[in-house]
């Protein structure tokens, strides 16, 4: 069951972020807007404040369609 008062806090922390970082949510719509599917490749690259470069990326399964999709349902 989720509890009430940390999915508060989860969104209000949401909003901080999102008011730091506001080319994020749009980032987030149109990858939303042409829909994440099986086969699709999700590339993360983080630079360190020391300039240390790591990357990783994946392949997009079903499972992981079916995962975004369950948690969509949660967030609403």
């Amino acid at each position: 069951m989720i509890n009430p008062v940390k999915m508060m806090k989860l969104k209000k922390a949401w909003e901080t972020f999102t008011g730091n970082h506001p080319k994020f949510p749009k980032f987030i719509e149109a990858v939303k807007s042409k829909g994440l599917q099986e086969g699709s490749v999700i590339e993360i690259t983080v630079t360190t404040a020391s300039g240390e470069t790591l990357s990783s990326n994946l392949k997009v399964t079903m499972s992981d369609v079916e995962l975004i999709s369950d948690l969509k349902d949660i967030a609403m």
